[in-house]
């Protein structure tokens, strides 16, 4: 009877173990990229451009992740809520008088919004990378209303820049409104609450 080396067979299963581990590695790196991807959407590929690579760009967005989970980021009480829209209203009845106040208004109602709601108010770049987490779709707009600002700045924007800048602010700042769930008021007993 022809038997197999005992250093062949153990060769054999380390091989396999190691293939096996590799595959695993490999698979699990796939799934990040496809959670990541499909959390970050369009960040995703702008954080792989920026930074040079897949690798550093999950990697960066995995650090936003866990920093924001870190935060205390809540809904608006329903009053807060009120006010704040109260305010974006305010402006925009303003922007046909005066464009460039407008804008700078709308930035500073957008980060009053976002600190009511927990985020820091650190410099944009940090606050559009904690904003991208919970809020992705909407980042790339808060981008490029701050490019219309900073051009603004220098005397560089136009009237319908402007008004983008606006639009732009209006959708992250229409994201960002979130309200608490109202209290269930307590029912009697036996009743079902109606609602119209």
């Amino acid at each position: 009877m022809n038997t197999i080396p005992t250093n062949t067979l153990i060769l054999a299963v380390v091989l396999t173990v190691v293939v096996a581990a590799i595959i695993a590695w490999v698979v699990i790196q796939r799934q990040r990229t496809q959670r990541l991807r499909h959390r970050f959407g369009p960040e995703y590929t702008r954080a792989v451009s920026e930074l040079g690579g897949r690798t550093k760009a999950e990697a960066e967005l995995t650090k936003r992740e866990q920093r924001v989970a870190r935060l205390n980021i809540t809904p608006l009480a329903a009053v807060d809520a009120a006010r704040f829209s109260q305010a974006w209203n305010a402006l925009q009845s303003r922007f046909i008088d005066n464009p460039k106040g407008a804008v700078a208004e709308a930035d500073l109602l957008v980060r009053e919004l976002m600190a009511k709601r927990g985020y820091p108010m650190g410099d944009f770049e940090r606050r559009a990378a904690d904003i991208s987490v919970d809020h992705p779709g909407v980042v790339t707009t808060y981008r490029a209303a701050q490019a219309i600002a900073a051009r603004d700045e220098r005397g560089e924007a136009d009237t319908e820049e402007l008004r983008k800048a606006v639009v732009h602010y209006r959708t992250l700042f229409e994201e960002l409104l979130e309200v608490k769930p109202a209290p269930i008021a307590a029912t009697a007993a036996g009743q079902v609450p109606v609602h119209s």
